[in-house]
């Protein structure tokens, strides 16, 4: 049996600015982060040696990798040339469709368990770079690449995407006391709506030759590098008000990101506390992230109390081989 173990993410500043559509035209950027929170893939080998069982949120059984439902399982398994006697599970930590990148953490799992598997030499830059493969190109999804590398990569870093399609991964040096601090003043709250972010992506896509939209998310880029120069100089208030900055951009840039409940939750927090946040994710639903200074979090706390708190600390080690064994 072989488990690997790879983190969902958060991203801070800067998304959407990984899409093929902006970032071929202007140097795009993200700063980010991978959590606690985890895609558990196990393989092991299965009964029937001529069947192929998958388990994720259903079971299938199936004689060929053409059979699958399952997209990114059956573009993974059919890439590794996958025949029968083996099965493959999933067990995450948060549902999907709730904004922390769960569907490249699973194609970053997946692919990291296979490669394990078949006794592959591989880098974690490689697989986010297939995973990218796959889900952008073989799958054409309408996605940019930031949560494929931070699933991989792991750590607190800043992202950057080039017009020649290169990815490079710079991780931040902060102050040891600023770090955990950073942590302890970060907030997560569950909306408790998922969805899927495919609708919101393809018109932010279509939305990036519109001039405005296009300089909107420029501006974004530029605060990833100002939250970079805050973090490194241990001005944390300084990142809470770069997140909100980035959050008002952000709604600008297709319909859908926000709606009336996720806007009076914003408005509340930040009458009680919170000096900046963002809806996680493409938009739409999912968790509520806000930066509140420690000695204002109970009554931020009190004033969401609708919603459910979520704790969770960075992860510092991105996907990783957790279990091998020959049962």
């Amino acid at each position: 049996m072989i488990i690997t173990r790879t983190p969902f993410r958060i991203s801070f500043v800067g998304g959407g600015s990984d899409l093929r559509s902006f970032y071929e035209q202007h140097p795009g950027a993200v700063l980010s982060t991978s959590i606690n929170k985890y895609m558990y893939i196990s393989s092991h080998k299965f009964f029937e040696e001529d069947k192929i069982r998958v388990k994720y949120s259903k079971t299938e059984t199936v004689t060929g990798t053409h059979e699958l439902q399952h997209p990114i399982l059956r573009a993974v398994l059919d890439e590794f040339k996958v025949k029968g006697g083996l099965e493959f599970s999933s067990i995450a930590d948060v549902p999907a469709g709730t904004g922390l990148g769960s569907s490249s953490s699973f194609t970053v799992g997946l692919l990291h368990n296979l490669h394990v598997l078949f006794h592959h030499h591989f880098s974690k830059e490689q697989l986010a770079h297939e995973a990218c493969r796959v889900e952008i190109e073989l799958l054409q999804e309408p996605i940019g690449k930031q949560d494929q590398y931070a699933a991989a990569m792991g750590g607190l870093n800043v992202i950057e995407f080039h017009s020649d399609g290169k990815v490079t991964v710079d991780p931040l040096q902060m102050n040891e006391n600023a770090y955990r601090q950073l942590q302890k003043n970060l907030l997560m709250f569950y909306t408790g709506d998922q969805r899927s972010a495919s609708a919101i992506l393809q018109e932010q896509n279509k939305n990036n030759t519109h001039e405005e939209k296009f300089k909107s998310l420029k501006q974004m880029v530029g605060l990833v590098h100002d939250m970079k120069n805050a973090l490194a100089h241990e001005r944390l208030d300084d990142f809470g008000k770069i997140l909100h900055e980035n959050w008002i951009l952000k709604k600008t840039l297709a319909s859908g990101i926000t709606n009336p409940g996720i806007e009076n939750a914003y408005d509340v927090a930040m009458k009680n506390g919170a000096m900046g946040g963002k809806l996680l994710g493409a938009g739409g639903g999912g968790f509520l992230l806000f930066y509140c200074p420690q000695q204002q979090q109970e009554k931020l706390i009190a004033a969401l109390k609708p919603f459910r708190k979520f704790d969770f600390t960075f992860d510092e080690e991105g996907t990783k081989l957790i279990h091998i064994s020959d049962e």
